[in-house]
C-alpha cells in the first residue's frame, strides 16, 4: 500500500511538472487600472498571461483596484491591489490563483507530512483546528435553496430554518440572521426557527450571536426553502456578562420597557446565602422593586406583586420562593433564558396589569451525557442532562434540596427548636419528530416547609407542567399548540394541644389550552395570532379539625371556577429603514360560574354582614358574571441614526385574579379571588416614551424611559379587615384607583474586564379610594402613597475579571423606605382607651443601603478532565447595615413604642461549590 500512494504522488508530480513546461511560464505582468473593478482587473490578467483566478464574487463585489506595474512578478501587483482589504491570494504551481477573505489556501503540503515509511503521521491530531476547517469548509460552500427551474425569476423567496448549538444541539436563541444589501435581518425565537424573505439570488447570508461564533452562508436562492445551521460556542478570554442576545437590539428593536438575562448574569450577581437567584437578579433592573429583605415578591413600575405573570415554560408560577423568600423557586443550572416586560407588552401575553416575567428553561443536551451542580452552606443541586437519541431526543433532570436545619439550631432560644426545608424537581423531555413536527414537555415540582418558634407548621407546594407542539406549515408560518396545569396550594396545621388541633389550606387550580401562530408573510411584516383558553379552580379556604378530641368548628369557604378566554394578534412591520411599528389586538372574555352564592346589600348602606337583604344561589356551571374587553398593543421606533433611536409605546391590560393580602410582600398566606359581581376586573393603560444610544460598536448602551400608568379597580382593606375564611370578602374591601408615573435611567457595559450597569429609578405609586359610602373613603378621597411606593432608586451590578481563573462581583443598592402607617397618639373614647394613627402611608421606615461582594475562582481550564469546577466566596451585606424590613409597635405603660425588626444585621458569608461535567 506505501508502494502505492508513493506511485501515485511521483505521477502526480511528472504531469504537473509537464503541464508547466507546455506552456509559456509569464514571469511578471504588465498594467495600468483606475478604479477597475475586481472582474475586469482579473479579465485584463488572464488576457495577458496563463494565469487563472479563482474567488466568490461576492467577496469582490464591491472592490475597486487602482494599482499600476510594469513588468513586475504577479504576487507583486497583488500585495498593492489589496492592500487594506480583508483578501488574501495564494498562487500554486499551475498559476492558479486563489482569492479568500478568512485565509490563505496552502498549495503545498507541509514539510514532514509523510514519514520516512510514506505514511501519514496520525500522533497528533488537533480538534479545534479539524472544527475550524469544518467550519470554514461550510462558509465558503454554496448552498442551492430552491428549484434550479426557477432560476432568473425576479421577485423574492422565503428562506427558513433552525439553528442550533454544535455542543450541546439545543436551539440558539436571539441570533440574527441578516443580509447586508439590501439590509435584511431576522432573529431565532426560542425554538431555535428563524424565516426570512430575500430577493432570489447570490447571498451572503451573516449569522450572529453574542455567546456563540460569528458564521456565514453563501447561498443561492432559487425559490421558498429550508436551510438548518449549526454555531459553535465563542471562547473568550474574559468572562462576559450578556443581557441580550443581539448586540444592537436596544436601539434596533421596537420592544421597549424589555430586559434579557441569561445564566451566565444570574450566576455573577452576589445573593444571600450564596445561592444564584433570578429574582434577586431581576430585582437589580430598573423600574423593578421589592418590600423588604428577605421576599422573593416583586414590584413594577407602580403594580402589586400579584399583578406580575411568572411563566415557566408557559405554565404559570403563583410563589415563585423558597425558604421565607431567601430563595427563587427557579433552579438557575437549568435556565436557557429569562425575559422580563415593564410595557410594550406582546399581544400573546395577557392576564396581568403589570409585567411578565417568562422563564425558558434548556432542552438538554441532544449530543452526549453532561452534569453540573453545586454545594453551599444551605443547599445542594444537581443536574443532568444528555440523548435519549442522539440529535433527536433529550432529556433533562434537575434536583435541589435544603439541609438548612443545622443553621437554625445554632440561634439562640426557641429557635433551636425549629425546622425549615425545600426542595424542587425539573424534568424536561424534548423529541424532534421530523423537520416540521418538534414536540416539548416540562414539569416541576416544588415543596417548602417550616416551622418557626411556634406549634403551627406551614406548607405549600407548587405544581406544574407543560406539553407543547410546534408544527411548521411552511417557510412562512408555523404554530406551537400548548396544553399547560398548575396548581398552588399551601396549608397550615397544628396538633400540639390535641383539643385546638386544626389544619387550615387552600389552594388555586388552572389548566389551559392555547395555539399559537407566526406568520412572516414578507420582509416588512411579522404577524403572530393565536387563541387561548384557561379554567379557575379555586378553594379559598377551609379549616378543619384534626383528630378526635379537636374542639375546632369546620368552616369552608364555598369554592369559585373561571373560565378565561382571549384571542390577539399582532403585526411588526417596517415602514421604512428607520420607522418600525408594532400594533396588536387582544380581546379576552372572563366567565364566572357555579355552583355559588351572590349576596345584595342593603342600597345606600356600606357592604357590611347586618347590612344583607338576600342571598342568590347558582348551580354548578350556571353563569354567575361575564366581563370582557379589548386590549391595545402599539409600540413604535424611530431610529434617528443607526447608534440612536427614540421609541414610544401603549398597552392597556386586564387582569380578572385578584391577590388578597394584608401583608406587604408575598406571603405563604396569601389567597386569590376571581372577579365577579363585586369584585371588577382590573384595568391599567400605560404610557411609555424613551431615548436609547449605543456606544463603542455597540458595547456601551444608554437608555432612559418614562411611563405614565393608570389602574383602575385596584383593591385596598378596611381598617381590621379579616381576609382569611370570609364568606363575603367584599365587605371587607375598597375599590381604589391608581396612578403610577416615573423615570428610569441605565448605562450598561457588555463586554471587557470591567462590565456591568449602573440604573435609576424615580418611580412613584398612589392610591385613591373610589368608594360608594363614606365608610369607604380612605384620606378624605385624595391620593396617598401604595405601599410599595419608592420613590428612588440605585442598583450598580458590576464583575471586574482579574485573569481567567479569578473575577469578582460586587452589587450596591440604595433606595427610599416603603410607607407606613403610624400611631400618633392615645385617646379616652368612651371610657376606652383608643390609639390615634397618621393618615394612611404618611410616614417611612428608614432608607435601604446593601452593598454585597462576591468572588469567583475557578479551575484550571484543561479540556479534557473529569470536571470542571468552581468556588463562589461571598459576603452579603458587607457593610453590616441594620436596614429595616417593618416597624412595629407596643403600648408600654401611657407611651407607645416603635421597634424596627431586621432580616440581616450582619455581613452574611458564604461559600458555593460548583462543578460541571
Amino acid at each position: 500500500m506505501t508502494k502505492f500512494f508513493r506511485l501515485v504522488a511521483f505521477i502526480n508530480l511528472i504531469f504537473s511538472h509537464l503541464a508547466v513546461g507546455q506552456s509559456t511560464k509569464p514571469t511578471t505582468v504588465s498594467g495600468q487600472f483606475v478604479n477597475a473593478p475586481f472582474s475586469q482587473f482579473v479579465q485584463t490578467i488572464e488576457a495577458r498571461t496563463n494565469y487563472h483566478f479563482y474567488y466568490s464574487p461576492a467577496d469582490v463585489d464591491s472592490l475597486r483596484i487602482n494599482a499600476e506595474a510594469t513588468n513586475v512578478p504577479l504576487a507583486t501587483l497583488l500585495n498593492t491591489a489589496l492592500a487594506g482589504t480583508p483578501l488574501r491570494y495564494a498562487i500554486d504551481t499551475q498559476n492558479r490563483v486563489f482569492i479568500t477573505t478568512d485565509q490563505a489556501i496552502r498549495t503545498e503540503l507541509p514539510i514532514g507530512f509523510f514519514d520516512r515509511d510514506g505514511a501519514a503521521d496520525t500522533t497528533t491530531i488537533d480538534y479545534g483546528a479539524a472544527r475550524t476547517t469544518a467550519r470554514l469548509t461550510l462558509e465558503t460552500k454554496l448552498f442551492e435553496i430552491g428549484s434550479r427551474s426557477l432560476a432568473g425569476r425576479p421577485g423574492n423567496a422565503t428562506l427558513a430554518g433552525r439553528i442550533k448549538s454544535t455542543t450541546t444541539g439545543e436551539p440558539a436563541v436571539g441570533v440574527t440572521v441578516l443580509i447586508e444589501k439590501p439590509r435584511i435581518g431576522a432573529v431565532t425565537d426560542q425554538y431555535g426557527f428563524y424565516s426570512i424573505t430575500l430577493p432570489r439570488g447570490r447571498h451572503e447570508l451573516k449569522i450572529r450571536s453574542l455567546g456563540l461564533r460569528d458564521t456565514k452562508r453563501q447561498i443561492l436562492l432559487f425559490g421558498d426553502g429550508k436551510l438548518d445551521m449549526e454555531m459553535d460556542e465563542e471562547v473568550v478570554p474574559l468572562k462576559e456578562v450578556i443581557v441580550g442576545a443581539q448586540k444592537d437590539a436596544n436601539v434596533s428593536s421596537t420592544q421597549m420597557g424589555a430586559e434579557r438575562l441569561d445564566t451566565k448574569t444570574i450566576k455573577q450577581v452576589p445573593t444571600v446565602l450564596g445561592e444564584a437567584d433570578l429574582i434577586r437578579v431581576v430585582l437589580t433592573l430598573p423600574g423593578v422593586k421589592s418590600v423588604g429583605e428577605g421576599t422573593v415578591g416583586f414590584n413594577v413600575r407602580g403594580g402589586s406583586a400579584g399583578q406580575n405573570l411568572i411563566l415557566f415554560n408557559d405554565a404559570v408560577i403563583y410563589n415563585p420562593s423558597h425558604l421565607f423568600g431567601f430563595f427563587s423557586a427557579f433552579n438557575p443550572d437549568i435556565i436557557k433564558s429569562v425575559e422580563l416586560y415593564k410595557s410594550g407588552i406582546p399581544s400573546r401575553y395577557g392576564g396581568r396589569l403589570s409585567s411578565v416575567l417568562d422563564v425558558s428553561t434548556r432542552d438538554g443536551n441532544k449530543k452526549k451525557l453532561t452534569g453540573a451542580g453545586g454545594i453551599g452552606l444551605l443547599t445542594g443541586r444537581l443536574t443532568l442532562e444528555g440523548p435519549l437519541i442522539t440529535d433527536k431526543t433529550s432529556i433533562l433532570v434537575g434536583v435541589r434540596s435544603t439541609y438548612s436545619d443545622w443553621l437554625l439550631k445554632q440561634l439562640p432560644g426557641s429557635y433551636a427548636n425549629s425546622r425549615a426545608s425545600f426542595y424542587d424537581v425539573n424534568l424536561n423531555l424534548t423529541h424532534e419528530a421530523n423537520d416540521r413536527n418538534s414536540f416539548y414537555l416540562s414539569a416541576y415540582l416544588s415543596h417548602d416547609q417550616f416551622k418557626l418558634n411556634s406549634d403551627s407548621l406551614y406548607g405549600y407546594s407548587n405544581q406544574v407542567a407543560a406539553l407543547k407542539w410546534k408544527h411548521v406549515f411552511s417557510n412562512k408560518l408555523y404554530g406551537v399548540f400548548t396544553g399547560t396545569y398548575s396548581r398552588y396550594q399551601y396549608a397550615v396545621s397544628s396538633d400540639k394541644r390535641p383539643a385546638e388541633a386544626f389544619r387550615f389550606g387552600f389552594n388555586i387550580q388552572q389548566s389551559g389550552l392555547k395555539a399559537d401562530f407566526n406568520y412572516f408573510p414578507n420582509t416588512r411584516h411579522t404577524v403572530d395570532f393565536g387563541i387561548g383558553s384557561t379554567r379557575y379552580d379555586l378553594n379559598p379556604g377551609s379549616l378543619q379539625p384534626t383528630g378526635s378530641t379537636s374542639r375546632i368548628r369546620s368552616d369552608v369557604v364555598p369554592t369559585e371556577q373561571g373560565l378565561e378566554s382571549a384571542v390577539y394578534v399582532g403585526d411588526k412591520f417596517d415602514v421604512s429603514p428607520r420607522l418600525s411599528v408594532n400594533v396588536g389586538l387582544r380581546y379576552s372574555l372572563f366567565m364566572n360560574f357555579g355552583p355559588g352564592q351572590v349576596y345584595t346589600y342593603t342600597p345606600g348602606l356600606p357592604r357590611a354582614e347586618s347590612t344583607i337583604l338576600d342571598t342568590l344561589n347558582y348551580s354548578s356551571g350556571s353563569l354567575v358574571k361575564t366581563d370582557h374587553g379589548p386590549e391595545y398593543r402599539l409600540a413604535l421606533r424611530y431610529a434617528i441614526t443607526d447608534a440612536f433611536s427614540v421609541k414610544a409605546s401603549y398597552n392597556r391590560m386586564r387582569q380578572y385574579l385578584h391577590l388578597i393580602s394584608n401583608a406587604v410582600a408575598v406571603s405563604p398566606l396569601d389567597i386569590y379571588k376571581l372577579s365577579d359581581t363585586y369584585m371588577r376586573p382590573q384595568v391599567g393603560d400605560q404610557f411609555s416614551l424613551g431615548l436609547y444610544q449605543n456606544l463603542r460598536a455597540n458595547t456601551i448602551e444608554l437608555s432612559a424611559e418614562g411611563y405614565y400608568r393608570t389602574l383602575q379597580n385596584q383593591l385596598d382593606y378596611r381598617g381590621g379587615a379579616t381576609l382569611l375564611l370570609n364568606h363575603h370578602l367584599e365587605t371587607d374591601v375598597v375599590r381604589a384607583e391608581g396612578v403610577a408615573y416615573g423615570v428610569e435611567l441605565m448605562i450598561r457595559k457588555m463586554t471587557g474586564k470591567l462590565n456591568g450597569w449602573l440604573s435609576y429609578t424615580y418611580a412613584r405609586s398612589l392610591l385613591r379610594t373610589t368608594g360608594e359610602t363614606g365608610s369607604d373613603v380612605v384620606n378624605g378621597g385624595n391620593f396617598y402613597p401604595s405601599s410599595y411606593d419608592k420613590p428612588h432608586d440605585v442598583t450598580l451590578v458590576g464583575n471586574y475579571k482579574i485573569n481567567r481563573r479569578l473575577s469578582i462581583s460586587f452589587n450596591v443598592t440604595y433606595s427610599t423606605g416603603r410607607p407606613i402607617t403610624l400611631p400618633l397618639a392615645k385617646y379616652t373614647l368612651a371610657g376606652a382607651e383608643r390609639v390615634y394613627y397618621s393618615e394612611r402611608n404618611q410616614y417611612r421606615i428608614p432608607d435601604y443601603f446593601r452593598t454585597d461582594l462576591s468572588m469567583n475562582i475557578e479551575g484550571n481550564h484543561k479540556v479534557r478532565k473529569l470536571a470542571h469546577s468552581s468556588w463562589t466566596l461571598g459576603i452579603y451585606n458587607i457593610t453590616g447595615r441594620r436596614n429595616a424590613y417593618s416597624v412595629y409597635f407596643n403600648s408600654v405603660g401611657q407611651a407607645i413604642k416603635g421597634y424596627q425588626l431586621s432580616i440581616f444585621g450582619q455581613p452574611i458569608p458564604t461559600l458555593t461549590y460548583n462543578f460541571k461535567f
